[in-house]
Formats: structure tokens, C-alpha cells, sequence
């Protein structure tokens, strides 16, 4: 397999989601030994399930295929805006919903504008990444795939936050 762009498109997105996972393990640890209460475990491993097919079918099928320069762009804000989240949530962002009983809601960054804007921009990037890839039907089904497991994920979440003071 030679290095181009589908590939090195694929390859940052793995890079990027084991270090979110790494980030992510450390904070569930930190904040489950702080006395954080976990919520919607039930939906997490098709959660993971999910997330896992969609990369490894994209790697399946679009490694060596080119990248449309309009969706990369989209996908460029995509990424600068999660960092904006990351930055936001910091020690608070994990894969799983935690809460810590008594810390406060986070309303700065983009939860300004948005109750989940993570979920925003997973979304986006299941339908992008493919259409940068010449997957049109991909995009589709795993869109509708995704909101089908967020039917089940933000309700969970949205529970779980009400719990916590404005």
C-alpha cells in the first residue's frame, strides 16, 4: 500500500481517535476516582462498535482513493472546531458520559451555541470523510447509522446533565 492522500486522510483519523481514547482513559480514570457517576453504559459498546466499523470500512475501501478538496476544507473546520471542544472540556472530556456530583455545567466555547456540539462534529465528520473519499452511499448509511446510536447516546447524556447545576 502506497501513501496517498485517501491514506494519509485515514491514517490522521486513526492517529487522532487512539490519542482521543488515550485522553479519554486517563480522564474516565480521573474523574471516576473524584467520585464521578457514570451514565449510559448500557449503549457505550455499540457506540465503540459503531465508530470501529465506520473507520475500518473506510479503510477498506478508500485508502487508496483521492480526496475532494471542497469536503477536506469542511473537514479542516471540523477538526479546529473539535479541538475547540477538547480545549473546552479538557479534563472533563471522555467517550463515556461521567459526571462529577456538584461541578457545574459547562457553558463556555462552543457549548455557548450548542448543548452537544461534539456530537455536531462527529456527525459531520461521518458524512464528510467518506464524501471526501468518493463514498456518497457510505455517508449516508453510516449518517443514519449515527443518528440511530445518538437517539439512544444524547438522551442518556441529557439525563445525566440535568442532574448538575446550571
Amino acid at each position: 500500500m502506497s501513501l496517498n492522500w485517501g491514506s494519509a486522510l485515514l491514517a490522521f483519523l486513526t492517529v487522532q481517535r487512539l490519542i482521543e481514547l488515550w485522553w479519554a482513559k486517563r480522564n474516565e480514570a480521573r474523574l471516576l476516582a473524584a467520585g464521578g457517576v457514570e451514565y449510559g453504559r448500557s449503549h457505550l459498546l455499540l457506540i465503540i462498535l459503531f465508530h470501529a466499523a465506520w473507520m475500518g470500512g473506510l479503510w477498506l475501501l478508500a485508502y487508496d482513493r483521492p480526496v475532494d478538496g471542497l469536503f477536506f476544507a469542511i473537514f479542516v473546520i471540523l477538526q479546529v472546531v473539535r479541538l475547540w471542544i477538547l480545549l473546552t472540556l479538557g479534563q472533563r472530556w471522555t467517550i463515556r458520559i461521567i459526571v462529577l456530583p456538584g461541578e457545574r455545567l459547562i457553558a463556555r466555547g462552543p457549548y455557548r451555541f450548542l448543548r452537544h456540539p461534539n456530537y455536531a462534529v462527529v456527525s459531520g465528520e461521518i458524512a464528510i470523510v467518506p464524501l471526501a473519499l468518493g463514498l456518497p452511499v457510505y455517508a449516508l448509511v453510516f449518517t443514519v447509522l449515527n443518528a440511530a446510536v445518538l437517539a439512544l447516546r444524547i438522551p442518556a447524556e441529557n439525563a445525566a446533565l440535568a442532574s448538575l447545576p446550571p
